[in-house]
């Protein structure tokens, strides 16, 4: 999303960015902090950092019909289990998850209730399953597309599960911005963001090489696959289906007593 902003192959307005790579659940945290003015964040997070920051319309990350994603080992993996069956055998097993403010652990709450858990970096979910330190896995990212070379099972996909319950793509991260900017420099953030990701959909064999030094060791092809999930049409705008599976996310999160009540969910207009 940020290849050409980051080489500079857009206007940028006379805008200077210091690009910072994080992990999602170390971004979440600085955004609690009101450390950064743009940053990625989880859609989860947003609902507790919506006094310091707004979304912008640009640059989400949306599974539409698949996402993170529950795996267990394939020697202990349940199989043809029914969702009722399934929440019955994972209550009382712990299941390693990526961070608590990511929204791959709201949709595992929403699809399970209340679940013992220990939080592990994203990357490191498979081993602490194949140790014993958890029963099951929670993953996200890269983790996706190769769970099963790595000798996992799924159990549940949570986007696939969400678009069944209500027909809406599953809304994982988004950019939010300081509400204290300035409206000037807030539209005109978007608009530099926008141009961006439209200059990586357009020329995207250059950006995925850009991206490839931050793919943890996934080829061209893998890489490109994993990317054209989560960057497409609604990483251009939201539209009106994703403000919708956004705000029903969170409703469904406050509902069941997870997330903070959000009111109306803000997003800087262009």
């Amino acid at each position: 999303m940020f290849y050409a902003m980051a080489e500079q192959k857009i206007d940028l307005h006379g805008y200077q960015f210091e690009h910072r790579l994080e992990d999602i659940q170390t971004l979440n945290e600085r955004a609690m902090r009101g450390e950064l003015d743009i940053s990625a964040i989880s859609i989860h997070a947003y609902a507790h950092v919506r006094d310091r920051y707004a979304l912008l319309p640009c640059g989400a990350s949306m599974g539409d019909g698949y996402g993170p994603m529950l795996v267990a080992t394939e020697a202990d993996a349940p199989t043809g289990q029914t969702p009722d069956v399934l929440r019955e055998w994972l209550r009382g097993r712990r299941i390693a998850v990526p961070g608590k403010m990511t929204s791959a652990y709201l949709a595992l709450q929403l699809f399970l209730g209340e679940f013992e858990h220990v939080v592990v970096p994203f990357d490191q979910i498979f081993a602490a399953v194949k140790s014993g330190r958890a029963a099951t896995g929670l993953i996200i990212h890269e983790g996706q597309l190769t769970y099963a070379a790595a000798g996992f099972r799924k159990l549940v996909d949570l986007g696939e599960w969400w678009k069944g319950k209500t027909g809406l793509a599953l809304p994982l991260g988004g950019n939010v911005v300081r509400k204290d900017l300035s409206p000037t420099v807030k539209r005109d953030l978007s608009r530099i963001i926008r141009e961006s990701i439209e200059y990586a959909l357009t020329h995207r064999e250059a950006a995925v090489r850009h991206s490839l030094p931050y793919a943890r060791d996934m080829d061209a092809a893998l890489a490109g696959k994993f990317i054209g999930m989560y960057v497409n049409d609604y990483t251009r705008d939201y539209g009106d289906a994703g403000r919708r599976a956004i705000r029903e996310f969170l409703r469904a999160g406050s509902d069941g007593g997870f997330v903070p009540a959000t009111g109306e969910v803000e997003f800087v207009e262009e």
